[in-house]
C-alpha cells in the first residue's frame, strides 16, 4: 500500500503542477479581473483535501475493504461541504466578478474530483 500511496502522491503533484500552470496562464490573459483567492490558496486546499481523502481511503481499504466505496462517497460529501465553507467568505462579500471567482475555484475542484475518483475506483478494484 505504501507503493500505491507514493505513486498517487507523485501523480497528484504532477497533476497539480500542470493545473497550476494552465490556470496561471489563463488568469494572466484576463485583464482587470480581481480574484478573491490567489492560486496557492485554492490549490493548497484542493491538494490537501484530495491527499487526505485518498490516504483515508487506503487506510479504510486495508482495514475494512468492503466499506471503501461508502467511505469515498462520504468523504466526497465532506469535501463538498469543506469547499462551501472555504468559499463562504467570498460569497458573503460578493465581489464584483463573483462568477469568475467561482469558476476559478470549481473547475479545478471538479478536475481534482475526477482525478480522485479514478484512483478511488482503481483502489476499490485492486485485489
Amino acid at each position: 500500500m505504501k507503493e500505491l500511496s507514493l505513486k498517487f502522491i507523485i501523480r497528484l503533484l504532477l497533476f497539480t503542477l500542470i493545473l497550476i500552470g494552465v490556470h496561471y496562464l489563463i488568469i494572466q490573459n484576463l485583464e482587470g479581473v480581481d480574484f478573491y483567492y490567489d492560486l496557492p490558496s485554492i490549490y493548497l486546499f484542493l491538494v490537501l483535501a484530495t491527499l487526505i481523502i485518498y490516504l483515508a481511503l487506503v487506510f479504510i481499504f486495508v482495514k475494512y475493504r468492503q466499506y471503501t466505496g461508502y467511505a469515498f462517497m462520504g468523504s466526497s460529501l465532506i469535501k463538498m461541504l469543506a469547499a462551501i465553507i472555504f468559499l463562504l467568505p467570498m460569497l458573503l462579500e460578493k465581489p464584483e466578478q463573483i462568477f469568475l471567482n467561482i469558476i476559478s475555484f470549481f473547475i479545478p475542484y471538479f478536475l481534482y474530483l475526477v482525478f480522485e475518483t479514478i484512483y478511488a475506483v482503481k483502489l476499490i478494484n485492486s485485489k
